[in-house]
């Protein structure tokens, strides 16, 4: 198993990518703390992972109280994070004159402030040891721009930035840190999305996959195998990535 005797903390993990990669980092040996913000689901991702080793930890994030309330609380159950992803996210379908204030504040304090927050209260002891993965899930969208997600593009752009200068700054400390940048992911979030264009869930299916060469969706799988390689000894000499998980879609 890849990530036997690993601690990781993952959030976002109640549903999508974020519980996909505690299925697959449990299954290849993980000890996995979720957090996110709905109890009832959190725990029952949780419940179905092998192994009994794995908690839930409830956590609003977007504010830097949250982020080290979260740190601390994952360090008191686990002793030490080896692991950390950060797959919390938020998307608002806007141009720039529609996004609000609020939709503007709460996209990069969710997507940018949190992985900015924790990666700053997990990584001393990262350096410490002298060991320790972060991936980051940022999106294609960070790499190029889309139509009315003005304040997302921003807000993963700024991710994929993020991870570089980190790894920059950490890689002879022997800490890694990559981003993963998935296309379209046939996830819950995508039948919301749909709906905000006006289409069927599977409309949007059809619709976002025929922008890939493959012609077809990730699976929240095909993102969390890719973190899971990431985080593994054979991803050892692979620092200040932004992978894209997208079928091929920014090739074209």
């Amino acid at each position: 198993m890849r990530l036997a005797g690993k601690t990781a903390l993952i959030t976002g993990g109640t549903s999508g990518i974020g519980a996909e990669t505690a299925r697959c980092f449990a299954r290849e040996g993980a000890h996995v703390l979720l957090s996110g913000r709905n109890v009832e689901r959190g725990e029952a991702v949780c419940a179905e992972l092998p192994g009994n080793r794995h908690f839930f930890i409830a956590a609003e994030l977007g504010v830097a109280a949250a982020a080290e309330t979260l740190a601390r609380d994952a360090l008191e159950r686990a002793g030490h994070i080896d692991l950390l992803v950060n797959s919390a996210g938020v998307v608002y379908h806007k141009t720039v004159p529609q996004t609000t204030d609020n939709e503007w504040e709460t996209t990069l304090a969710i997507n940018v402030s949190t992985v900015f927050y924790l990666s700053r209260a997990l990584l001393p002891g990262m350096l410490e040891r002298g060991d320790g993965i972060i991936v980051n899930v940022a999106s294609t969208w960070g790499l190029v721009g889309a139509e009315q997600t003005a304040a997302y593009c921003a807000s993963k752009g700024a991710v994929v930035q993020l991870t570089r200068a980190m790894a920059a700054d950490h890689a002879k400390q022997g800490v890694r840190i990559n981003a993963v940048c998935p296309g379209a992911v046939d996830t819950p979030m995508l039948e919301g999305e749909a709906a905000v264009f006006g289409i069927s869930a599977e409309e949007g299916r059809r619709l976002w996959a025929a922008d890939a060469p493959n012609n077809r969706l990730a699976s929240a799988e095909d993102i969390a195998e890719t973190v899971v390689f990431l985080c593994s000894p054979q991803a050892k000499h692979i620092h200040g990535i932004a992978l894209p998980v997208d079928g091929g879609a920014t090739a074209l």
